[in-house]
């Protein structure tokens, strides 16, 4: 069979229920056989995976670009981005630091009594499920983050590919595989498998021991109650969506108003509003309408619109905006279209009308569409802040003037308590790879207290193992006071650092 027949054969046909169950057992081998790979041997996988990716780059972004009605620069971009993430990941785990090597030695003179010698450090749990993303076709896909954390943990994944862009899935999985090969690593160790009934049984499978899940927060419920369910409950990594409330403080608003305005419009549209962290909701003074059509309309006029991913998302964004546009009380500011490429939204209502209805708060409204609340002072936006459910973000434009005061002090805390980033005067679209970054937040933003991006993400497929009074010629590499492996580890209380590392901190 050829290639393209094979690739198009992957798109049409559904995994079954068995099919699922001999990869899934096929994935399990293949962690067995690697789990104890070297951080080096493991950062060249990844790195392999990397260049496989680039040398598969325009192919990719062709074929994403028609499946998904994104830009080809939007998809390079994005492409790149899942490359740097691989890349980085790898001289993560060559330092070594998401093994928390930990090692007491034996001492008789420990304040509680004597202490055995015992020697802690964090493996991988196994086969992970992934179930990729509809708006990131390869940041949140198929080598997207969960993907390549789990795979840096040291886990073997199985990865559900998303109908959104079901081609892409076959090329990108077909790109990660040949990655993996080339650089010896074991066969099985990724897989992707389709449809809904391949979904639910990878959740239930025995043989699974963690899923990683990005999409709608009743999709990810219902997926995640699945895995509570099981026999032996897996942990369920799930970002399942979020409103991103921005702040603007009186002062601001004064200051810059059209700024803001301008801004936010550049925010809320981006990639026509399917952005997880685009901002759903901007609270501004109190004041009258007319003085926010004007500039709304005016930066509006520069946004430059596409069909939205796929004809299901488009039907449930015009729901979506449909209902919070026919609660009491909320007013059309700019009316929108539900066209093939729709026209952005802009709806307005009074802090008030949140106060009766806080679903106002609640009901994303995953497009080019957006809600601004007015707040008449201080006390009415600490309580619109309040009803706030979990956010992956929060924002605050404000000035100067406002940094000190104990009201700002006061909206920070609540705004830290409801998201898992909390920024001041830039806007939440834009998540980067990084060491410090935190892409998560309280329920239903997510599901756990973890990130799914960032370096931080590959602790979520781990788990901590002690050793206590093993023979040091059998305990695992990480924890042997030789240290072959050239890692940190925290020796009686101190940190150790390998000597390239300590030179590098010098």
């Amino acid at each position: 069979m050829s290639e393209d027949a094979t690739r198009q054969d992957a798109m049409t046909q559904q995994t079954t229920a068995e099919e699922l169950a001999q990869t899934v057992e096929a994935a399990h081998e293949a962690f067995l056989k690697g789990r104890s790979a070297t951080p080096q041997t493991r950062a060249e996988w990844l790195e392999s995976v990397a260049s496989a990716l680039e040398a598969d780059a325009e192919a990719l972004i062709q074929v994403a670009a028609r499946e998904t009605h994104l830009s080809e620069p939007r998809l390079t971009g994005e492409l790149r981005r899942s490359v740097f993430q691989l890349r980085l990941f790898a001289e993560e785990i060559r330092a070594g630091e998401h093994l928390d090597a930990t090692i007491d030695h034996a001492d008789p003179e420990w304040g509680m009594g004597p202490r055995p010698d015992i020697r802690r450090v964090n493996v991988p749990l196994g086969v992970v499920g992934v179930f990729g993303a509809s708006n990131f076709p390869f940041a949140f896909s198929v080598a997207g983050g969960d993907t390549a954390s789990a795979l840096a943990a040291g886990c073997a994944v199985v990865h559900k590919g998303h109908e959104a862009h079901p081609e892409l899935a076959v090329l990108t999985a077909a790109a990660l595989v040949r990655g993996l090969e080339a650089a010896g690593a074991p066969a099985g160790l990724f897989a992707l498998v389709t449809g809904r009934e391949a979904g639910t049984e990878l959740v239930k499978h025995p043989l699974v021991k963690a899923i990683g899940f990005t999409g709608s927060t009743a999709g990810g419920r219902a997926l995640m109650d699945l895995a509570a369910k099981r026999p032996e409950p897996i942990p369920f990594y799930g970002e399942l969506g979020g409103i991103n409330a921005v702040v603007v403080t009186p002062s601001a608003w004064l200051e810059r108003r059209d700024e803001v305005i301008s801004e936010y419009v550049g925010s809320f549209t981006l990639g026509m509003g399917q952005f997880c962290t685009k901002p759903g909701l901007l609270f501004v003074p109190a004041g009258e309408d007319v003085e926010l059509q004007e500039p709304l309309e005016e930066a509006l006029r520069g946004v430059a619109g596409h069909s939205l991913l796929t004809g299901h998302l488009a039907a449930g964004y015009a729901q979506s905006v449909e209902h919070v546009s026919s609660r009491p009380g909320v007013r059309v500011l700019v009316p929108g279209s539900f066209d093939e490429v729709p026209q952005p939204t802009v709806l307005v209502a009074d802090a008030s009308e949140a106060f009766s209805d806080p679903e106002l708060l609640r009901r994303e409204m995953f497009g080019p569409a957006s809600l601004v609340l007015r707040y008449a002072d201080g006390e009415e936006l600490l309580r619109l802040v309040g009803l706030l459910e979990g956010q992956l973000t929060t924002t605050v434009q404000g000035t100067a003037s406002d940094v000190g005061q104990d009201s700002t002090d006061e909206l920070t805390q609540l705004l830290a308590e409801r998201s898992g980033r909390v920024l001041w005067n830039q806007w939440p679209t834009g998540v980067t790879v990084s060491y410090a970054q935190h892409h998560g937040g309280p329920y239903p933003a997510t599901s756990s207290n973890t990130t799914s991006v960032g370096t931080a993400a590959i602790r979520r497929f781990l788990r901590p193992v002690a050793y206590q009074g093993w023979p040091e010629a059998a305990l695992p590499e990480a924890l042997q006071d030789a240290n072959p492996w050239h890692i940190p580890q925290r020796v009686d209380g101190v940190w150790h650092l390998p000597e390239a590392a300590e030179g590098a901190a010098e």
